[in-house]
């Protein structure tokens, strides 16, 4: 009895283990080969003449860009992308246009950059962003750029050491040397409290033979969905240093009472928001405390000197409060919209009082009273202890 159970047993495992492994097996008859697949490296989106939505997207040449040639553009041929352009109702029905017309399936899984032109940006850019968090596809990684002009024209520039401009394009982002705004952050920052939002502001530099780049020259800010400006380079810093985002920096003085210039690296830095509300006075202080490397010195003074580096550490928050103070006068002053995350803090520290004023708050945001608060802290003076080229009866203590 036991030994005919035994059999039976063995008879259902192995039958088992049979129904089992072929679940187990990884099959390849959903496998797509690269070559049928039209890999989407960069979207550009903007309003056509007629007011549908032009789309452009800037596609792999896998074979070419296997070939490490750094070139790229609209022309074909051995150059590793190409750029193609078609105008629809949506953006969905620019990509089915496109597909209708295209040998290979459009791929958006390796799309790393979305640039918005300045027309559609300026009309209301929330309800052409859908697509990009609906579809299953793109990334909500990739990085978001408002254009100077057409998407197309950044698309097709031919960078002199990358592959694509959309890869020139993603690495500046990811230096966050300015403005560094994903789809997934845009689409926090348009469904926070304020609804206000800033993307950087991507140009082409001047073409030379037929090559050029591409630069971020600013940012653009935005009431609600729609652009209502733009703010320069240096004003841009000003506001990243407000949203504690500022990554790499240099900070150039020129000393009281000596000749020359000395310029500082950013090695770190940290900006606090902190609301007060106190008797309907609304006030938010703004403490930055940074650290800075010395690494150029034209002057004569002796940079080992503690009551030097003191010296130089108070002109060094003076700057940094004079940047701070400059972009507020820009965004709560004069354009009067909140892409600081102020309404969101009040919110968090305050909400009995949010709620009273949050229908109001474009009105309320420029009322609010600053405090700025700087220390800085010279770190090191740099590989060299003494002015370079000067004799050490020249140097200067203080």
């Amino acid at each position: 009895m036991n030994k005919m159970f035994l059999i039976k047993a063995k008879k259902m495992t192995l039958i088992f283990t049979f129904c089992l492994f072929p679940l187990l097996l990884t099959g390849c008859w959903d496998r797509v080969e690269i070559n049928d697949l039209a890999i989407v490296l960069a979207t550009g989106i903007d309003l056509s003449e007629e007011g549908e939505i032009e789309l452009s997207v800037q596609l792999a040449i896998p074979k070419a860009m296997g070939g490490g040639q750094g070139s790229s553009g609209g022309q074909g041929g051995d150059q590793p992308t190409t750029v193609e352009r078609v105008t629809g109702r949506t953006i969905f029905d620019c990509h089915s246009k496109l597909q209708t017309s295209a040998s290979r399936r459009l791929f958006w899984g390796h799309n790393r950059v979305v640039i918005i032109g300045e027309k559609l940006a300026e009309d209301g850019i929330q309800k052409h962003i859908d697509f990009f968090a609906r579809h299953p596809e793109p990334r909500l990684r990739a990085y978001v750029f408002v254009s100077k002009g057409k998407p197309t024209d950044i698309l097709k520039v031919v960078p002199d050491f990358d592959d694509s401009s959309s890869e020139v394009a993603r690495e500046i982002a990811k230096f966050e040397i300015g403005m560094s705004v994903t789809l997934k952050e845009l689409i926090e920052m348009l469904s926070g409290d304020a609804g206000n939002t800033a993307l950087p502001w991507i140009e082409v530099e001047k073409e030379v033979q037929g090559k050029g780049g591409v630069q971020v020259n600013g940012t653009a800010v935005f009431k609600k969905d729609k652009m209502i400006g733009r703010m320069d380079e240096e004003l841009s810093r000003g506001i990243l240093w407000l949203r504690n985002e500022i990554k790499l920096a240099a900070v150039t003085i020129k000393p009281e009472d000596a000749e020359g210039q000395i310029s500082f690296d950013l090695l770190r830095s940290r900006t606090e928001l902190i609301p007060k509300i106190e008797n309907d006075n609304w006030k938010m202080t703004i403490k930055v405390t940074t650290e800075d490397d010395a690494v150029e010195n034209e002057t004569k003074l002796n940079l080992m000197n503690p009551e030097v580096v003191k010296k130089l550490q108070r002109q060094m928050e003076a700057e940094i409060k004079e940047r701070i103070r400059l972009a507020l006068e820009q965004v709560q002053k004069e354009m009067k919209v909140d892409i600081l995350g102020f309404a969101d803090i009040f919110h968090r520290q305050y909400p009995d009082q949010w709620s009273k004023v949050k229908d109001q708050w474009e009105e309320k945001f420029p009322e609010i009273n600053i405090e700025i608060q700087a220390k800085a802290y010279i770190k090191r003076p740099g590989l060299s202890t003494s002015p370079q080229g000067i004799s050490e009866e020249e140097v200067r203590e203080k």
